[in-house]
């Protein structure tokens, strides 16, 4: 059975995000759902993280935009 709860190192190795990176996405509440049991501890729950990152899957780069542009 794999750790559910990891640190943001674990998460970095994930996502090859720094965790600098991960700390501003905290700070901004735009990345993974954590979790902080006490003052100085973050975790973040595998699957959390890796539904983070299949939530944020496209398709193309481009963004939409209307053909005769």
């Amino acid at each position: 059975m794999e750790a559910d709860f990891i640190q943001p190192a674990a998460v970095s190795e994930m996502t090859g995000m720094s965790t600098g990176a991960l700390a501003q996405l905290r700070y901004t509440g735009t990345g993974p759902r954590f979790y902080k049991p006490t003052p100085k501890t973050v975790l973040y729950r595998r699957s959390e993280v890796i539904a983070w990152v299949e939530a944020s899957a496209h398709e193309s780069t481009s963004r939409a935009t209307p053909s005769f542009a």
